[in-house]
């Protein structure tokens, strides 16, 4: 079939590798795609957030399926415009993404199904915001309701800078994402990321995460959009994946069909893990970034399969087959970010790197200069390793990554620490 994939990140790349491998793939195009992806897959420029032109494109291009990336497309209608004009699309209606594009939208609904998260308060102005944040006190967690590309949660430790980042909000630092605020308790306990497909209703869990989002080691320091992740993810033990199944996910998932927003794609279940017990911390309508890459290394050829299935609504006919091993991904990322970078350095010594089903650098912001690929993005590639165990996966990433010429370029040394 003909595959049309859109965005242009290391979770585009990771997607497209993964459909490569499977030989139902007969021709692949990424839109608008980076550097690295054009090595292995056909490049198109459009504008993924105009349904329409997606739509003719598709149409242009005899295009079979449609995997949509990002969470901005799906929240401007992009899957509901495919799907209107009868072409196969991997992604939710935008009814439906508000579980990511709102996060007012997403309390309600885990109100109705029961589904434990964080105690919260729901804003539309300043002076009551500030109010609940006296009432509450420190730390807590200020939200901005829309979408900011991963950079709208603040973390505060104190009142004072609880306040700060509600005036932010307020006064227009997150744009119209931040016109509504959600503060909620801070929970305690080990982050970890789910992943299942739904097609509407049935749910199929597809695997585990854990990202590393601060920029320094140790964890510390500002957060960034990840700078590496694993998988599995060892505190997402059987027993946990079953209460989060149980209590979260499935009626969720119940609660938005009986609504008329019936969910279909892959749904990123941020859980807080205390004591064995779940409680969700937010739902992403996409694959995360770098979570992705290391996702699709383990899943390889049967990613596509299961997106498919997904699509057309025959999960309950599928399974996932896991083999016993592990994957890592670290992120290297221009001096600077996830403040103020450069553009437009070289990057060298890729070209004698390893690609194959155990070792892959998927690129995330790369051009290519006079032949030379170049860094054009705060994240700039996710150098992933594939193997029996995580200590190895660490350490062949951490080989790739020192064979990479970059000296205007960083990583974090540790990411997979809390599970090693």
């Amino acid at each position: 079939m003909n595959i049309l994939i859109l965005g242009s990140g290391g979770r585009e790349h990771s997607l497209a590798w993964a459909a490569l491998q499977n030989p139902k793939c007969d021709r692949l195009i990424v839109a608008p795609g980076n550097a690295g992806i054009a090595e292995i897959a056909d490049c198109a420029s459009l504008n993924i957030e105009d349904g329409g032109a997606v739509v003719t494109f598709a149409e242009e291009n005899a295009i079979d399926f449609v995997i949509i990336g990002p969470e901005a497309p799906l929240a401007s209608g992009v899957s509901d415009r495919l799907r209107a004009a009868g072409i196969l699309v991997f992604g939710p209606s935008a009814a439906a993404a508000q579980l990511e594009a709102s996060k007012a939208f997403t309390k309600q609904i885990c109100d109705a199904a029961g589904a434990p998260t964080a105690a919260y308060g729901h804003f539309t102005d300043a002076a009551s915001a500030r109010a609940y944040v006296q009432q509450q006190g420190a730390p807590i967690v200020i939200k901005a309701d829309g979408l900011a590309a991963g950079k709208g949660v603040i973390i505060a430790e104190t009142v004072e800078q609880a306040l700060s980042a509600v005036d932010d909000m307020f006064s227009g630092a997150f744009g119209a994402a931040g016109a509504e605020v959600v503060i909620e308790e801070f929970m305690t306990g080990e982050e970890a990321s789910f992943f299942v497909l739904c097609d509407g209703e049935t749910v199929l869990p597809i695997g585990t995460a854990q990202d590393h989002k601060r920029v320094g080691e140790g964890d510390t320091g500002p957060n960034t959009g990840g700078m590496g992740a694993y998988s599995p993810a060892p505190v997402m033990t059987q027993a946990v994946i079953d209460v989060a199944l149980d209590r979260i996910v499935k009626p969720t998932m119940a609660q938005m069909a009986q609504q008329g927003t019936p969910y279909q794609g892959v749904l990123f279940v941020g859980l807080m893990i205390e004591e064995g017990a779940p409680r969700l911390v937010e739902y992403n309508v996409r694959f995360g970034d770098p979570e992705c890459q290391v996702l699709m290394m383990r899943l390889g050829a049967q990613a596509l399969d299961l997106m498919h299935g997904c699509a057309e609504g025959r999960l309950r006919e599928m399974k996932v087959n896991w083999a016993a091993d592990h994957a890592l991904t670290v992120v290297l990322a221009a001096q600077g970010y996830p403040g103020a970078y450069e553009k437009g350095s070289v990057i060298s010594g890729m070209d004698a790197l390893p690609e194959d089903s155990s070792h892959m650098v998927f690129h995330a912001g790369t051009g290519r200069t006079a032949g030379n690929f170049t860094a054009q993005g705060g994240r700039v590639l996710a150098v992933t390793a594939r193997a029996g165990s995580l200590t190895e996966a660490q350490r062949n990433a951490y080989q790739m990554v020192d064979q990479i010429d970059w000296p205007e370029g960083f990583c974090r040394r540790d990411i997979g620490w809390r599970a090693l």
